[in-house]
């Protein structure tokens, strides 16, 4: 059975539902096809800072969500090795980069409020893509289930091992030598701590603690494992005893919302990037179809963009279609006009992939250099980021979220 729709979304992750609730808003519908059969909340929480923000008052629920994640005052670093503070900074009104909005918003709150805004209909789930292939003006999207989908503009979303993306050749992904251990603690009553992000760093362990509002705390753990550290990635109640037993000395109440978090609340991953130079000579678009998101450019948790820049691609990827596809028609032949759609939306998306090619090299190149800087061990390494690098790596987190990705033309 073969379908037809004008624009296909593979994946219904951030940066699928921002799109297509982009499309929407300038007047545009979509599909978007989900492999899975519910919402993707996978990685719990993550850090929305200024820039994910003004992407998501672009999209009208900006408002909703400040409504149930509190907004940080500023961003601490402790040395557990020491237990000193090597570092606090403000967000507000901070020197050069002004005031800041910065949030630890809960994955699954976000995608339902996406998903919400979205008409009926727009999301199809257990829908896996298996083959692309192409047919004239259109791509031809094979489904596990046998149905077959023609669609004039096909855009991939799909995450690290996007389908999309092997079909653009964008390649494999690289492995950093480095693996996360994520989890979120729900409780009963209220954790007691400041709207703050703090980060922990000592002996090649990175953490970090975020309240995402009064009864629940966002937790990571980055580590560089060596042979002798073996850990069932796929054990929670390992996880949990192996990264208790690297925490050293961080406060005792912090140390707390990992013990009392959940083993079904607790996931680990390896920590995968594309390599930025691929990216300059790869396709971010070809003809029709486009890869934005984690299938675009994958990258380390080190500065917290990965979920924020997909955000971005939604809005900036909304904004160059709704442009080439609201341009009237000249006048010809049927055949013609097929043919002229094609080459408005082939421009539509190189103007798209010109903006978020050099964005993405940047936030890319710059999570992997703060990573290495941050989780690096040995003495020389330790002193330098915790006196004359600490306020430095802090900083430039502020620099990379004064992007501004724009609005809607109809917002």
């Amino acid at each position: 059975m073969e379908v037809k729709e004008d624009i296909v979304i593979v994946g219904a992750g951030i940066a699928g539902l921002t799109t297509s609730l982009g499309l929407h808003r300038e007047g545009i519908r979509s599909l978007v096809l989900e492999g899975s059969d519910s919402l993707r909340t996978t990685g719990f929480a993550f850090t929305t800072w200024t820039n994910a923000w003004k992407a998501l008052d672009a999209v009208g629920i900006g408002d909703s969500l400040r409504q149930r994640h509190e907004r940080f005052n500023g961003v601490s670093t402790t040395s557990t090795i020491s237990g000193v503070q090597t570092s606090e900074m403000s967000f507000m009104a901070n020197g050069k980069q002004g005031d800041h909005e910065v949030r630890c918003v809960v994955r699954k709150v976000l995608l339902e409020a996406l998903s919400k805004e979205l008409p009926s209909g727009t999301i199809r789930f257990s829908s896996k893509v298996v083959a692309i292939e192409d047919s004239g003006f259109s791509k031809l999207l094979h489904l596990a289930d046998g149905t077959i989908i023609r669609t004039k503009v096909l855009i991939g979303c799909d995450g690290v091992n996007s389908v999309v993306g092997r079909w653009l050749g964008l390649g494999k992904l690289s492995f950093t030598g480095r693996r996360a251990i994520r989890g979120c603690t729900f409780l009963t009553e209220s954790h007691g701590f400041e709207p703050k992000f703090m980060q922990f760093f000592g002996e090649g362990v990175r953490s970090g603690v975020l309240p995402c509002n009064d009864n629940s705390v966002y937790w990571f753990f980055t580590w560089t494992p060596s042979g002798q550290e073996k850990v069932k990635e796929d054990n929670p109640a390992e996880l949990k005893q192996f990264v208790m037993s690297k925490l050293g000395k961080m406060p005792e109440k912090v140390k707390a919302v990992i013990e009392n978090t959940t083993l079904d609340c607790i996931l680990s991953s390896p920590l995968n990037y594309r390599n930025p130079l691929k990216l300059l000579w790869g396709n971010i678009s070809e003809g029709n179809a486009c890869v934005a998101g984690d299938a675009l450019h994958p990258m380390t948790p080190d500065i917290g963009q990965g979920g924020c820049c997909a955000l971005e691609d939604g809005i900036v990827l909304a904004r160059c279609l709704a442009e080439a596809l609201m341009k009237e028609p000249s006048k010809k032949s049927e055949g013609e006009e097929e043919e002229e759609e094609y080459y408005r939306i082939e421009v539509g998306l190189k103007k798209y992939a010109k903006e978020r090619k050099w964005r993405s090299f940047d936030l890319i190149s710059t999570s992997y250099m703060v990573g290495f800087f941050q989780q690096s061990d040995g003495k020389l390494m330790t002193f330098l980021r915790d006196t004359c690098l600490a306020k430095f790596l802090a900083g430039l987190l502020l620099k990379k979220a004064s992007f501004d990705c724009g609005k809607l033309k109809l917002s």
